[in-house]
């Protein structure tokens, strides 16, 4: 096998391994936090994961240091990536069901080809229109179960939705240079940072009963540790570095397809027509806007 057809298949393994540990992380979720609140759920297990990467990047030998003009961009992803999207999209999932969590999350390539318009000077094509299109259609056939009749908690977690795909989108459009640090460090200190400081929010307000978990939420939170926020973002950078980007991020989309249906497996969660339908129209959307990338 020659070295480019060995990096396809890596990647491609490695693709599928992210994938699929991400996904089944959304239903998982949901059952942790009938058990624990969110903000201390997911700032624990990621305070934990970032010990671990941090670890792991430690034993690669590779430099923790931060360089000073980089602090402000460190700090400003962290925000964007983690407190916003792991933070609010965790705390969203406590008022929605999987299905409108993570295609609600998943709009994101769509609100950074609009933030891409007026941050970056890129106007919008037909295409780039077709795909707001798409994806407005299937976010609002996903909604519309009950005639858009919200009570105050489920319009809460649907805000809480759109703004952390609005936020983490809005942070890749302004800040799309690397940091001048290895990526596992990277990942690690942003990590780090934003879940100390959910956890920190989690210990103050949320007033978690730390006894109150079963054996199921005790395997749900160590999943959470070490698969999606540890042994996935390992794997998710060598997809990076073997696949072309745009073929790694289009593959994602399989993401909240395979966490839907686990959630109505696992869940019971409802899965019939309107969702089947709601998922295609927002995931095509979705990847046309990925065209751009």
């Amino acid at each position: 096998m020659d070295s480019a057809r060995r990096d396809r298949t890596i990647g491609s393994l490695c693709l599928c391994v992210t994938a699929f540990g991400w996904a089944l992380n959304w239903p998982l979720m949901k059952l942790l936090l009938q058990q624990w609140p969110p903000l201390f759920a997911r700032g624990l297990a990621g305070v934990c994961a970032a010990v671990i990467l941090g670890t792991l990047a430690l034993c690669r030998k590779e430099a923790f240091a931060v360089p000073r003009e980089a602090i402000p961009r460190l700090l400003f992803a962290t925000l964007t990536n983690v407190f916003a999207w792991m933070g609010l999209g965790t705390v969203a999932m406590k008022y929605v069901s999987v299905s409108e969590g993570a295609l609600l999350a998943y709009t994101m390539p769509i609100w950074a080809m609009l933030f891409a318009w007026p941050v970056l000077h890129t106007r919008p094509v037909l295409r780039d229109v077709c795909g707001l299109v798409l994806g407005v259609a299937g976010v609002a056939l996903l909604l519309s179960g009950n005639g858009f009749a919200f009570g105050a908690d489920k319009l809460l977690g649907i805000v809480l939705a759109l703004l952390c795909a609005i936020l983490f989108a809005l942070g890749n459009v302004l800040n799309r240079k690397p940091l001048p640090m290895p990526p596992l460090v990277v990942v690690a200190w942003q990590v780090g940072l934003g879940c100390a400081i959910m956890l920190l929010l989690g210990v103050l307000f949320e007033h978690p009963d730390v006894s109150a978990i079963t054996p199921l939420g005790l395997g749900c939170f160590v999943y959470m540790t070490l698969v999606p926020m540890g042994l996935c973002y390992v794997t998710w950078f060598e997809t990076l570095r073997r696949l072309p980007p745009t073929v790694a991020s289009t593959g994602m989309l399989i993401v909240p397809v395979i966490g839907v249906i686990s959630a109505a497996i696992i869940l019971g969660e409802p899965l019939g027509l309107r969702e089947w339908a709601a998922m295609a129209l927002t995931l095509g959307g979705v990847t046309l806007a990925l065209q751009r990338a």
